[in-house]
């Protein structure tokens, strides 16, 4: 085989690797975040966010094409961020 494919198949292989890395730690993320939308006191708009964040993840229309997930991880980041300043705000203690 030449240089230049093996060098595709190693980058591919990178990014599929680190893709599969991202959506488990965001799978372990999301779990945590929703314990933490059934506590009180978070406004609606930061779990209208975060639920919206879920049905872009499952809508099948993207920004990106679907083998990359990469707008999809963005979009649940940012709803993910949101709704942790929106429980430390109201005082919602984490638990672990």
């Amino acid at each position: 085989m030449r240089t230049e494919l093996w060098v595709v198949a190693a980058v591919a292989a990178a990014l599929i690797v680190t893709t599969v890395v991202l959506a488990g730690m965001l799978l372990l993320r999301l779990v945590r975040a929703r314990r933490r939308l059934k506590d009180a006191g978070i406004p609606v708009e930061n779990k209208a966010n975060f639920w919206g964040a879920l049905i872009y993840l499952a809508s099948p229309v993207d920004l990106l094409p679907d083998p990359v997930l990469l707008d999809d991880i963005g979009f649940l980041l940012l709803a993910l961020r949101s709704l942790q300043s929106a429980a430390d705000s109201a005082g919602v203690t984490r638990r672990r």
